[in-house]
């Protein structure tokens, strides 16, 4: 009897699912299930009863897999029923469409009792599954509107009210954050605008560097400087395009060395513009860490739009920040590599650059 017990706990404690009963890993719930035989329930890995000994313990892929065999769902994390963090990206989805269609910023106490969680609760819960705060996401979609109302025929007043102001003098007081410039160089494509820039060389090729007033624009790689130059140039195809001083060769020096150790880090100031979508998929990018990858499923369910696998590629391939938003962190399913706006050789030379440390790391332990 002994010996099978003990080979019962063996099987357990040999099994990469039971490290995640013991942490209570909320991570994995959905992905398996598991049974205690002394009492005859079954649980999600993050259930918070007391740890079962492991020759107790059987795993099931599936609800119906464990009723069948006989286990009934344990009262306290409620198996059969929607995850807690499933219950929180539904709730945050249905928030962020009813923000997009407001024509006002909600208040954040009137979206907690929309969802009926509490303001401070709601605000945690919106940021963990967004990346932004309620106020952030509400700024996001009001920039998407503005800009898009700005590309279309119309007058800028117009479009100003279109996107949710209330005046356009609150507007014009926030249209530097908002478009990086004021509304009426937006609409003729950054003309007034002054982009400095220059290209260098790095162990993956040219880069080029572009700064605006606001800070880093564009770190775009390849293998001809002239395409480089020129895709800056369709991206504001009116703005002044200035060549760097010494100083701004220094800037340029901190991006090169940035690129050379992404561990390091980048202490520059940044001006990244993109749709309410996009920040959301690069900000979600940026919490990645050096030496890890994760999935685009995998973000796309951190955003809190698992049906928006492709748009997630999508808002990868519109990245001009390249490093600085690692989307060459982000791979298959399967762990492969997909495509990479800059070259997947790249991409591979990125992973295998930041994997380096912790295998050294790994080595003297």
């Amino acid at each position: 009897m002994a010996t099978k017990t003990e080979a019962l706990a063996a099987a357990t404690l040999g099994d990469p699912r039971w490290a995640a009963v013991v942490a209570r890993d909320a991570a994995a719930d959905g992905r398996f299930f598991y049974s205690v035989r002394t009492t005859g329930v079954f649980c999600r890995p993050s259930c918070g009863a007391r740890t079962p000994r492991p020759e107790n313990v059987g795993f099931h892929a599936s609800v119906a897999a464990a009723e069948q065999a006989g286990f009934r769902a344990c009262m306290r994390c409620k198996p059969g029923e929607p995850s807690l963090a499933v219950k929180h990206a539904d709730r945050v989805a249905e928030l962020c469409r009813f923000i997009q269609a407001s024509e006002e910023m909600p208040s954040l106490e009137q979206l907690a009792e929309r969802a009926g969680l509490s303001p401070y609760h709601l605000h945690r819960v919106f940021k963990a599954v967004t990346g932004l705060t309620p106020k952030g996401y509400a700024a996001a979609q009001r920039a998407e509107r503005i800009r898009t109302g700005l590309t279309k025929r119309g007058s800028v007043t117009e479009a100003i009210y279109d996107a949710g102001f209330n005046s356009s003098g609150r507007f014009y007081e926030t249209s530097s954050q908002v478009l990086g410039m004021t509304p009426t160089n937006f609409r003729a494509g950054g003309a007034n605008t002054e982009i400095r820039f220059a290209i260098a060389e790095c162990s993956l090729g040219p880069i080029l560097v572009a700064t605006s007033d606001r800070g880093v624009c564009a770190i775009l790689m390849g293998d001809d400087p002239d395409a480089l130059a020129k895709d800056l140039q369709d991206r504001f195809p009116q703005a002044t395009l200035v060549g760097g001083d010494a100083t701004f060769e220094q800037l340029v020096a901190k991006v090169v060395g940035f690129v050379e150790a992404p561990g390091v880090g980048l202490d520059l100031p940044l001006d990244v513009r993109g749709t309410a979508f996009q920040q959301r998929v690069w900000q979600a990018l940026r919490e990645i860490p050096a030496g890890k990858t994760a999935s685009y499923t995998e973000i796309a369910e951190r955003i809190g739009a698992p049906k928006s696998v492709r748009a997630v590629a999508q808002a990868c391939g519109a990245n001009a920040l390249a490093v600085v938003i690692p989307c060459h962190r982000v791979v298959r399913n399967d762990g492969a590599l997909s495509g990479y706006r800059w070259g997947v050789e790249r991409k591979r030379a990125l992973l295998d650059r930041e994997a380096e440390p912790s295998k050294r790391r790994e080595a003297q332990r």
